[in-house]
């Protein structure tokens, strides 16, 4: 039982993981839409050249193994049977950007932090809604003013914490556990539907939750929902108090080594991130 144990730890230490990828921009996509696309599918990529893949096809992404080569199809940008998990991000990728027969071509590399993910884990579902609490509200694009909620679902307990990321002012904001509570991530039971930031739904004390409406200062932005969720106890990181609206806010570096120490700790730790576009 502890060589086994043993065997468990080393396959999910952290490594250090390196992708690149080269992505031909349709006409409908704006260059940052693109940049965004060709980072997620390098970081894909470096997963599946770390660790593996499965033989898996849907609706976002085909990936295989062939002769011990992994080797990602892109049919359109979503998850993927990859072996691996990213964790953090090293440094700033670097951008190749250029026309080819008159079609823009973004090429990106990326280093980051990665570990292996063993057995099939937990499978909960969250979902962003905008401007409403029901499913069919689901959405991922978002404009000045709109306000953000979060269904979350768990197959087992748990315990759940949520942060916006904000690439642009480089902080991140703890939005769930909500403001006025003790810290400690929220405690999920199986089986049971939540609709987050809503007072309608709350299955606290309606005066603890806190509410959000997305704001965009630019033309466009984008913003990252991270959600994370572990069957362990655990806590928010600590921060700093601020009078302000969203006083629950770190720097991104910060939340990063958070994240990284978090997921080194607790092997059943793992998180979903869920980009908005947003529309001034």
């Amino acid at each position: 039982m502890l060589s086994m144990h043993f065997a468990s730890l080393l396959s999910q230490r952290i490594e250090r993981v390196h992708g690149e990828y080269t992505y031909h921009v349709p006409e409908n996509v704006a260059l940052e839409e693109g940049r965004r696309i060709a980072l997620e599918r390098a970081k894909i990529q470096a997963l599946a050249d770390a660790f593996g893949t499965t033989v898996s096809q849907n609706n976002s992404t085909y990936v295989k193994n062939i002769n011990g080569k992994s080797s990602v199809d892109f049919i359109s940008l979503g998850g993927s049977e990859v072996k691996g998990e990213w964790i953090e991000t090293i440094g700033e990728p670097t951008y190749k950007i250029y026309y080819e027969r008159n079609m823009l071509v973004v090429e990106v590399y990326v280093n980051g932090k990665a570990r292996e993910k063993n057995g099939a884990g937990v499978e909960f579902d969250a979902k962003v809604l905008r401007n409403g609490t029901d499913l069919k509200f689901e959405s991922l694009d978002f404009q000045n003013g709109d306000d953000l909620y979060l269904y979350f679902k768990s197959p087992v307990d748990g315990y759940l914490v949520v942060y916006l990321l904000d690439e642009y002012s480089e902080q991140a904001y703890c939005l769930l556990p909500y403001k006025d509570s003790n810290g400690q991530a929220y405690k999920i039971r199986h089986d049971v539907p939540y609709v987050f930031f809503s007072q309608k739904t709350a299955t606290v004390n309606q005066s603890e939750v806190d509410e959000y409406t997305i704001t965009c200062s630019r033309a466009f932005e984008q913003n990252t929902v991270c959600v994370i969720f572990s069957p362990n106890v655990f806590a928010k990181m600590g921060l700093e108090n601020s009078d302000s609206y969203m006083s629950n806010q770190v720097s991104l570096k910060d939340f990063r080594k958070w994240l990284i120490k978090s997921c080194t700790k607790d092997l059943e730790m793992q998180k979903k991130n869920i980009t908005l576009k947003i529309k001034k």
